[in-house]
Parts: structure tokens; sequence; C-alpha cells
């Protein structure tokens, strides 16, 4: 059944944290009308499926939307991230992209949102529960909000085989368990991995009984050099100049990787194992100690499939105990997807333009769209970035953050919308130091002096790469 068709300036495909926070900006910077769609029932995008212990990496300051803060701006007293700024659980984001929705774009009269909807065709709105499809007229640009292509392992089935009567389940379903397991085998080594063992580890469960599957070892930052705040600001910005002052000073690559590691900004579990990929997990320093404590950590490649009584791993098979509960955390998070123009056509493709900047980029994007008139400035001013797999990625994803840095400088309306963000609060305190502030002033004035050979000798590191 096709329905009477709406007419509308944008249509966003995609109701979660970019979505959100593009739409967020563009109503506050333009008169514009905006159609959402989702395939969710609820704004919130992935965190929809998330598993239930899952919480931000990273501090709630900068995360969400731009007109509303999210979190209480308090610090944790006890806990693995205990001093530090909280972090918003998965039900707590949900809550608040729905109170987004509902007290703010909602009422504008300019945002309509269809939940339970995919975007078919050019362009139809099409239900997931009727299979109704309305016909949508765009005035203006399309917004694909689902460029990423986040994969969870809720919605992932695992790429190997499982054989029938093994008890394999995804994170989602480790905090269901209702009897005690012989053991437990975590398949994944990225930040949900991490996540299953320290909840593992907090119920109790003895770190023998844990078995780690780790295909490849990964670079982990250190939670403490990436909070908020004027009282965070010697780690914040010392851990900015020490990556440009280490990048300076790095005779190649692999010594630039040690010395980040020397500089208190990298991390690895085990020191003993070289790491080879970078996904920008963050754990606090007591978190790390915690997953030290797993001593079965199988380095053997990726799963393969996984029997009865054993599993098969690229590089050679380990013993599968009866009893032993698998938890699925294999999924690839953000996949490394190939960067588009963010503008082509009537299409507009939120991507990072910064650093894992997810929801800054997205609001960014937005305010540039209600700003610069051409398209061609536009991409000027927003050079996507690749999320990264292998740990030399690092080096390419900080080029392009330190370039669009540099464009967005010599912008005026770019420079006062960044001062007012609050998606860019942690850049705020640089700009609140008293003269009298002496330690911070010389910090500041080493920032300074280290971008320029840092932007000349970032090309000649990548070139290495080849």
């Amino acid at each position: 059944m096709t329905m009477s068709p709406i007419e509308t300036d944008y249509l966003v495909i995609g109701a979660g944290a970019i979505g959100m926070a593009f739409v967020d900006t563009l109503l506050t910077d333009t008169d514009a009308r905006i159609v959402m769609a989702d395939r969710h029932h609820r704004p919130g995008g992935h965190w929809n499926e998330a598993y239930p212990f899952v919480r931000l990496h990273q501090p709630a300051a900068y995360y969400g939307v731009n007109s509303r803060e999210l979190g209480q701006g308090t610090k944790d007293t006890v806990g693995l991230n205990a001093g530090m700024y909280g972090l918003s659980s998965g039900a707590e984001l949900l809550a608040y992209f729905d109170q987004v929705m509902q007290q703010r774009f909602l009422p504008s009269g300019r945002v309509r949102f269809m939940p339970m909807s995919q975007v078919v065709g050019a362009y139809e709105v099409e239900s997931l529960v009727t299979g109704a499809r309305q016909p949508v007229k765009v005035r203006k640009k399309v917004v694909d909000g689902t460029h990423s292509r986040m994969r969870v392992p809720a919605t992932t089935p695992p790429r190997y085989a499982v054989a029938p009567g093994v008890s394999c389940v995804p994170v989602n379903d480790l905090a269901r368990i209702a009897r005690p397991q012989a053991g437990y085998v975590v398949v994944g080594a990225g930040k949900t991995g991490m996540d299953a063992c320290l909840w593992l580890l907090e119920q109790g469960v003895d770190p023998d009984h844990i078995r780690w599957i780790m295909p490849r070892d990964s670079w982990v930052l250190d939670r403490a050099n990436v909070q908020s705040g004027d009282d965070f600001f010697m780690n914040t910005w010392g851990a900015m100049t020490r990556q440009l002052e280490s990048v300076v000073a790095a005779d190649d690559v692999q010594d630039l990787m040690l010395r980040l590691e020397a500089a208190g900004e990298w991390m690895r579990i085990d020191p003993r194992v070289m790491p080879t990929v970078y996904h920008g997990a963050i754990l606090s320093q007591a978190e790390l100690a915690q997953l030290r404590r797993i001593h079965g950590i199988v380095r053997l490649g990726h799963v393969k499939a996984i029997d009865a009584d054993q599993i098969h791993l690229e590089q050679g098979s380990i013993a599968l105990d009866p009893g032993t509960l698998v938890v699925d955390c294999s999924a690839a998070g953000i996949p490394s997807v190939e960067a588009v123009p963010v503008w082509s056509g009537d299409r507009i493709t939120p991507q990072w333009l910064r650093s894992f900047g997810t929801v800054f980029s997205a609001a960014l994007i937005a305010h540039v769209e209600a700003t610069v008139d051409d398209d061609a400035e536009k991409n000027a001013l927003c050079t996507p970035i690749v999320p990264p797999t292998l740990a030399t990625d690092w080096l390419r994803m900080l080029d392009v953050s330190m370039k669009n840095g540099q464009r967005w400088s010599r912008h005026p309306g770019l420079q006062q919308w960044l001062a007012e963000s609050r998606l860019n609060s942690l850049f705020h305190p640089a700009a609140r130091i008293r003269p009298d502030e002496t330690e911070k002033v010389a910090l500041m004035q080493r920032y300074r002096q280290a971008i320029k050979p840092a932007v000349a000798r970032l090309p000649e590191l990548i070139a290495t790469l080849a």
C-alpha cells in the first residue's frame, strides 16, 4: 500500500547518535523541516541492541547532542572508574535520546519521526510493521546516518560455525545466565571482549576460569587522558602535547608507538606482546590491572569453528571443556568503511572529521551545511576519516584530524561554533587559562610549538607505511 507523499527539506536515515546529533544542530541553525526514519522503535541506534552492562568509554560531557547535557557532570567515587567523570550506561543513553526526541525534536513541529521503518528506492519510507510505503519529496538533502555500518553481537551472528549442543551466546546473554558455568571462553579482543572479561571478574569469576581468545593484541588509551574540565587540564592537554612531540621525535613508526607508550598515551594488556591493531578502546588503569589477571589468553588467530570438545582457530586448536560457556564478542563494532565525500549530489554522509568524534563530527557537518553555501567548500572543510584497524592507522587519523582543525581555525564562523559547542568541550579549558597559571601556560606553549613540526613529520612517517 502506498500512501500520500510527505514533503520535507531533509530526510535523515537513522536516528542513532549520528542522526540525532545532526538533526539537533540543524534545528538550532535553520528553520528546516526534517523527516527521520529508523528501523528501531525508538531513537538511539545501536544502543537499542547493546549488552546490558555496556557503558560509554569516554566521559558523558562530550557525547549526545549539542543542545542537551548528558550525565550529571559528577565524578565516580567507587569502582574501576573512580576519580574520573561518570560513564553513561546504555539505559541512560536510550532514555537521553528518547527525551531529546520527545522534548525537543517533536515539539519543534519541524521533525517527523518514523520508527520501525526503512528507506527504500528514491525515496519511500516503508513500515517494517505494515509494509505500507510513503513517498518522500526531499527539497534539499538526504542524510545517511548509517554509513558507519555499526555491528554488535546481538545482531551479527558469529562468522564461525558452532556445533549443535555447544553453549555459545552473544555477549548480551551473559547477564542472563541462571546457573554457574564450569568456565568461560570470551571470543573477541575488542572493547566488547574487554567489557565481557571485566564484567565476569566483577561478578567474582576466578580469572583462571576465563579463556580469552585474542586474535590480535590492540593498543588501548588511558581514560585519565581524555577527561573534560579544568581539573584534568594537565592530563588532557599533556596527552595531546606528548602525542605531537612523539611524532616529531620518532625515528620510525615502531619507535613512535613505543614513545607513545612510554609517555603514558598508549597501553597494552600484555607488556610482553607488541600490539598490531588499534580501535581506540579506552580503559582506566584499574581496568587494565583487572584484565592483566587473566592469564588464559589464546593467541592463535580468529576462530574458524567450534566443535563439541574443541575450538579450531587459524593457527591451531584448543580444548573446549564440558560445561564451558562461549561468549561471542567478535562483531566488528565500527568496521573500516571506505570514506566518501560528505556532500555528494543530493546526499550528505556524516563521517568522522576528528578521531573517534562521532557526534561532534555529525553536529559540525550540520552546522557547515547550514552556514556554508557551496558543496565544494563544505567538502574542503570536512575531510572524512576512515575508522582504524591497524595500529598504524592512528597516524592517518591524526593527520586528517589536524588538517581539518587547521582549516577550521581559518574559518571565523567555525571558530565561534567550536568555542560554544558542548560537544567540543574537551578543548574549552585552553581558552580559560589565566596568566598566573604558569604550568598550564607553559604546557600550551609546548603544544603550539609542536604543531607545525608534527604536521610536517606525519606525511613522512605515513609514507614509510607503503
